[in-house]
């Protein structure tokens, strides 16, 4: 595509993509998101901690963002062990929480599940556990109900 032209001293918004290979260049210097910040990712913690359902993430991909801005441009983005473990905390709570949930829906034989404020990487991360599981509790269903599953062949 058409970038640019560029000023320099300017910030300017660009795809991630070419912002890590500016900076793998050292042609410009990383600004990190306004949520990336020790102060606001405390609070979203902390309230991930406090609530029994999942809370909104300040980017569906924060996760992915993180570990990219802060392997290229750790050096950008003031406090970054501290953010990095602030994240990897968050991540930690909210797949815990997302265990304890699978565990219970699969242990209530529930058909269907509600999850609001997940992300993409974090349902993929359960997910090949929850499809197994349900194939799982399906086979167990319909063996056994024979007498029925029968009459169904029969047609």
């Amino acid at each position: 595509g058409d970038l640019g032209p560029f000023n320099p001293g300017l910030p300017v918004e660009v795809p991630v993509w070419l912002a890590i290979n500016l900076k793998q260049r050292q042609k410009c210097r990383l600004i990190p998101p306004e949520w990336m910040d020790v102060e606001k990712l405390e609070e979203i913690r902390d309230q991930e901690r406090k609530e029994d359902t999942f809370t909104p993430m300040p980017s569906p991909y924060y996760m992915e963002l993180t570990k990219l801005l802060l392997n290229y441009a750790s050096d950008n983005i003031p406090k970054a062990d501290e953010i990095r473990t602030l994240v990897k905390d968050t991540w930690d709570t909210r797949l815990a929480k997302l265990r304890l949930s699978a565990d219970s829906f699969v242990r209530q034989q529930e058909a269907h599940a509600k999850l609001d404020n997940l992300t993409l990487m974090e349902i993929n991360t359960t997910g090949t556990f929850l499809t197994q599981a349900l194939d799982h509790m399906y086979k167990l269903r319909t063996n056994l109900q024979p007498g029925e599953s029968a009459h169904s062949q029969d047609f």
